[in-house]
């Protein structure tokens, strides 16, 4: 998908008392995808099902932390991180996620990941710091500033 610099302007807040819940298989494709997970991201149940999970991936997120996600779930079962992600109508959305495996008599089945809403100073200070990891890794980087609202 080709992206527009001039979208991913408008944040959804991720309310505090709701909490964004997925399951995928084992590739990372989407089996379960609770309402709050649809609502946030723009999208329906329906749609995310089948779909890869990566189709909530901003591109303002480093490549980095989600190969530390996968390598993290290979060899620990569990990950932790703080994420940007996409909308489907471009805009964008913070989250908390944590990420661990589903198993049946002992065997990975699938992961489930459930996802929480972060403070406004976590926002700035991942902004600031994927930013920093995207440039040093040669990837394109898009000047995003947190300004205070003053009413």
């Amino acid at each position: 998908m080709e992206y527009n610099q001039s979208e991913f302007l408008c944040e959804t807040i991720v309310p505090k008392n709701e909490l964004i819940v997925s399951r995928t298989d084992l590739k990372g494709t989407i089996t379960y995808a609770n309402e709050t997970f649809a609502s946030i991201s723009g999208y329906t149940v329906e749609n995310l099902i089948g779909k890869p999970h990566n189709i909530v991936r901003h591109p303002d997120m480093p490549k980095a932390v989600f190969q530390d996600l996968w390598n993290s779930l290979k060899s620990k079962g569990r990950w932790s991180g703080f994420v940007k992600n996409i909308r489907k109508d471009f805009g964008y959305y913070w989250v908390y996620a944590e990420v661990s495996g589903v198993f049946k008599d002992n065997e990975l089945i699938e992961y489930k990941s459930i996802r929480t809403p972060i403070s406004f100073d976590d926002k700035v200070y991942y902004q600031t710091k994927y930013d920093e990891m995207r440039n040093k890794e040669g990837e394109l980087v898009r000047k995003v500033s947190y300004e205070p609202f003053n009413s």
